[in-house]
């Protein structure tokens, strides 16, 4: 780790008239810190400042320092952000992550980590070397010829799948962004991860009023059943009357480079029965354009069984 200078901003305003990387729970800065992946001169501490609070009044507030933890444990909170948290790394580490921070967390890609490797999205126009190297835990879906990194975040999934927005706020003032748009494809420029623009900070995530998603799920499909990232998940909601899909929100992390809403399978799944046949043929659509590597092929089927199964969660008993 490089030598750096820590101050902690004790209003918001000050925070964005201040450059530097802020710092929250420190569970990906702090970590790349001492990789040497990143090194900033000046980090903020941001933790006293007033980006606290859940409301569930209508729909969900999360101040954006809110821990993980806190969140998940927290009544109100649709099931499957909350399984998403529950799952996601170690108690401890959820203790300490904040909301805000984990949706802005690095790739865990072996390569991006490694400062003697080439990587496009620590260093750009030096090379992708997942793309013929070890590659099992890599993307399947939103690929280019320049990253196959997949997204880290599991709760950026379900939040993705209930079309959550982030309030983000800069010295000008404070936009309002869905965060399916928030998170870029790699294309030709991977380092480019999102919208975040220089001296922006998240302040808030909302998730808009959605009384059947009361009804949803988080499914995590990983090689160990603690503290690892996930081969494949899957943020399913559904509404069901008379054992019939009105409406479905479902969304997959683990297999893209991005969290990726399925809308194919969401259309077929409208008006369809509950049926583990109908699950089924609308999973059928989650993997396509799907562009496997080496190592990771079995992702494609993968993808469609963790779909199904999340289905299958949320209607034990009725279906066929």
């Amino acid at each position: 780790m490089r030598p750096f200078e820590l101050t902690a901003p004790a209003t918001v305003e000050a925070a964005l008239a201040s450059p530097g990387s802020f710092l929250a729970g420190g569970t990906t800065l702090v970590d790349l810190m001492k990789l040497n992946v990143l090194t900033p001169q000046h980090v903020l501490d941001i933790n006293g400042l007033p980006l606290r609070g859940i409301d569930t009044s209508d729909g969900l507030r999360i101040g954006a320092l809110e821990r993980m933890g806190d969140i998940a444990e927290h009544p109100g909170v649709y099931p499957a952000i909350s399984r998403a948290l529950l799952l996601s790394a170690s108690q401890q580490l959820r203790n300490m992550a904040s909301i805000g921070g984990n949706l802005l967390q690095r790739t865990r890609c072996t390569y991006f980590r490694d400062v003697a490797m080439p990587c496009n999205k620590r260093e750009p126009g030096s090379g992708c070397s997942a793309i013929s190297g070890a590659n099992r835990m890599h993307a399947v879906l939103g690929t280019s010829d320049s990253c196959v990194a997949t997204h880290a975040s599991d709760v950026a999934v379900a939040l993705t799948a209930l079309d959550a927005e982030i309030e983000l706020l800069s010295a000008p003032g404070s936009r309002t962004v869905k965060l399916a748009d928030f998170y870029r494809l790699p294309g030709g420029t991977p380092e480019v991860e999102n919208d975040l623009r220089p001296g922006e900070l998240i302040t808030e995530v909302r998730v808009p009023r959605l009384d059947w998603a009361s009804n949803s799920t988080y499914v995590k499909v990983r090689d160990r059943q603690s503290y690892e990232f996930a081969l494949c998940s899957a943020a399913v909601a559904l509404h069901i009357q008379d054992s019939r899909i009105v409406d479905a929100r479902v969304a997959v992390g683990g297999v893209a480079t991005v969290p990726w809403r399925l809308a194919a399978v969401e259309d077929a799944l409208r008006g369809a029965p509950a049926t583990l046949e109908s699950f089924e043929e609308a999973a059928s659509a989650a993997a396509d354009g799907a562009r496997p590597l080496s190592a990771n092929g079995f992702k494609v089927s993968l993808l469609k069984r963790t779909v199904v199964r999340a289905l299958l969660e949320l209607t034990e008993g009725s279906h066929s």
